[in-house]
């Protein structure tokens, strides 16, 4: 009985959670098509796009595909698209970090990858 009472307490922070890492990686996704919320061509590592076969526009759409998809995948599976939205996120942080750039922006998103990886846990509990 104790368990399902706190169950039903973590469950509007797990719904609060999802909908964030489900919308927030469609939105940044198709905002690499768009550029109204940043260039996002300033994020790309500069000895990343020496050897990627396409200019980085092409490869920051390829990039925004991929955010669709994940967040796609946080509202439909939420356990696996968290998993996937924190393991993105930590990728995008090293590439951010390795480069020497944007270091703040590196932060935010291993904070909000761990956010991602507890929404995981959490999921495998409320679901």
């Amino acid at each position: 009985m104790e368990s399902t009472n706190k169950i039903q307490i973590i469950k509007p922070t797990y719904h609060l959670l999802k909908f964030t890492f489900g919308i927030v990686p469609i939105v940044a996704g198709l905002d690499k098509f768009t550029n109204i919320l940043t260039n996002w061509e300033n994020y790309i590592n500069p000895s990343l796009t020496a050897i990627i076969p396409f200019d980085s526009g092409t490869f920051m759409m390829i990039v925004g595909l991929i955010e669709i998809i994940a967040g796609i995948i946080v509202l439909k599976k939420t356990e696996i698209g968290s998993y996937i939205v924190a393991a993105w996120l930590t990728l995008i942080a090293l590439t951010l970090i390795a480069s020497g750039n944007y270091l703040d922006v590196a932060v935010r998103d291993l904070v909000m990858a761990i956010a991602a990886f507890s929404t995981a846990k959490i999921a495998k509990i409320v679901e």
